[in-house]
């Protein structure tokens, strides 16, 4: 387990830092910014995957791609948790890419979530993407968001501030739900 954490630890700070130039838009895939819907990640790309539990909870879980079907629209994953090692064949739209490079704060502040975003991000130690809310943004391209999980055992609902990396946090999908 300590093995796997160092591993997404390593691949959190590896992935590169996008610095654009004056007046040049971060990419797709560049800390905060999603990519569009026609993108279809490819092969060893890690994900966040949403998967039924055998209980039919639903779960964000960190995964990697193994395959994509163009012909069915399908992703098949594997659960990057080894001691769970489960594939899942998932629709286009229960797989949402990571980012694979990190904003940096000086030159692109656009491309980083404003305190206050309601995210999924995976909480710190496990394999699994939980809500929360960005507390603070990273000041430099090394640093970590600090994160509010959603947290009932606490009195305001969320656990105290905790660190992670731009390469683990996505955006909420919110369901629409138009009755009041």
């Amino acid at each position: 387990r300590g093995a796997l954490m160092k591993m997404l630890a390593n691949s959190a700070e590896t992935i590169p830092l996008w610095v654009g130039k004056d007046g040049e838009s971060p990419p797709a895939l560049a800390g905060a910014i999603p990519s569009d819907g026609s993108y279809v990640a490819t092969c060893g790309d890690m994900v966040a995957a949403l998967v039924k539990s055998p209980d039919g909870d639903e779960n964000w879980i960190l995964a990697e791609v193994v395959a994509y079907n163009h012909s069915t629209g399908k992703y098949e994953v594997d659960d990057i948790d080894e001691e769970q090692k489960d594939r899942h064949t998932l629709s286009k739209r229960k797989v949402i890419p990571l980012p694979t490079m990190r904003a940096c704060p000086e030159t692109n502040p656009e491309a980083l979530y404003e305190p206050g975003t309601t995210v999924m991000a995976i909480y710190p130690q496990t394999t699994c993407f939980y809500k929360g809310v960005i507390k603070e943004q990273p000041s430099s391209g090394a640093e970590d968001y600090q994160i509010l999980f959603e947290d009932p055992s606490y009195a305001d609902g969320y656990s105290p501030p905790l660190n992670v990396a731009q390469r683990y946090i996505i955006q909420v999908s919110e369901k629409k739900n138009n009755r009041k």
